[in-house]
């Protein structure tokens, strides 16, 4: 695995980023469905394209940087859901393989329910299911991205949609209940709500880690992170909430007279103190997709 950037990302890291802002939404769809978490799918993401940066001279044609970034992205997608942790909270309850299929497999066009359904499906073919029917890639492609031949595809693809069509329209989402967590968050937006700046710093330990999207990645204690919030003349607010089931906290901006959520932070906490913080205020895509599942 390629090392992480350390502290501010360099002006030739962000023109990267720049040159591939187009493909961004589309990757951090993929990445979150292939996952089963927008907040998951933005951190592989990040990881996917740091690695991509680092690797461009390998890259001869331009024309084939799309694919070329997903097939990295779809890789890490692939280690993440190995994670066993991460495997059983994917896919808990669906064991795949001994569903009686029905006569009519559903195909393409079956909408936007295709996208949160596929977490249930085995890796192979969730991504086939994906790339084939919500991105529209052709079998060849397909079959180059995920390392497999053409039939192969077409065969995880006719698995992939015939389950699909037994699985209900609407998955459910059952919110994670950590009180220890959740009484660590609730003080943490009291404080930050009243910019107690030293008293937010104090609920983190010494070598907490803060990743902030496009910007940062490094010790919490090393960077300008709460400075910023200080500084800025912007009227916001936060709040606990909810995406996926997880919690995060929720920065809302007050637009005219009405308050709206303009980004998420994670904070992920380990003996009752935080230990790190990412931040996903250059990522609108996801509250884009947090909206729309919940529609």
């Amino acid at each position: 695995m390629q090392p992480r950037p350390e502290g501010l990302f360099d002006l030739r890291y962000a023109a990267f980023l720049e040159t591939v802002s187009h493909l961004r939404v589309k990757l951090h769809r993929y990445c979150a469905r292939m996952t089963g978490s927008a907040l998951d799918g933005e951190d592989i993401m990040q990881e996917a394209l740091f690695e991509a940066y680092r690797k461009i001279e390998r890259l001869d044609d331009a024309q084939a940087l799309r694919p070329w970034l997903f097939r990295i992205a779809h890789n890490r997608c692939i280690d993440f859901i190995r994670n066993r942790q991460a495997l059983q909270r994917a896919e808990a309850g669906y064991a795949g393989d001994d569903l009686v299929l029905p006569v009519e497999p559903a195909g393409p066009g079956a909408g936007h329910a295709i996208e949160r359904l596929v977490v249930y499906l085995p890796p192979k073919e969730r991504a086939c299911v994906l790339l084939k029917d919500v991105f529209d890639h052709s079998l060849d492609e397909i079959a180059d991205l995920v390392g497999s031949t053409t039939g192969g595809v077409k065969s995880a693809l006719n698995r992939g949609r015939a389950k699909l069509a037994t699985l209900p329209a609407q998955p459910v989402a059952v919110p994670a209940h950590d009180p220890e967590l959740a009484r660590l968050l609730d003080r943490y937006v009291e404080l930050f709500n009243i910019r107690d700046w030293d008293g937010v710093r104090a609920l983190a330990s010494a070598d907490a880690r803060l990743r902030v999207s496009d910007c940062y990645n490094g010790l919490l204690s090393g960077s300008p992170y709460f400075v910023e919030y200080e500084r800025s003349e912007l009227p916001w607010r936060m709040r606990r909430g909810a995406i996926g089931g997880e919690i995060v906290l929720v920065l809302d901006r007050l637009y005219g007279e009405v308050w709206r959520p303009a980004y998420l932070v994670r904070i992920h906490a380990a003996d009752g103190v935080i230990d790190h913080i990412t931040d996903y205020y250059a990522c609108p895509w996801i509250l884009d997709m947090a909206s729309a599942d919940a529609g």
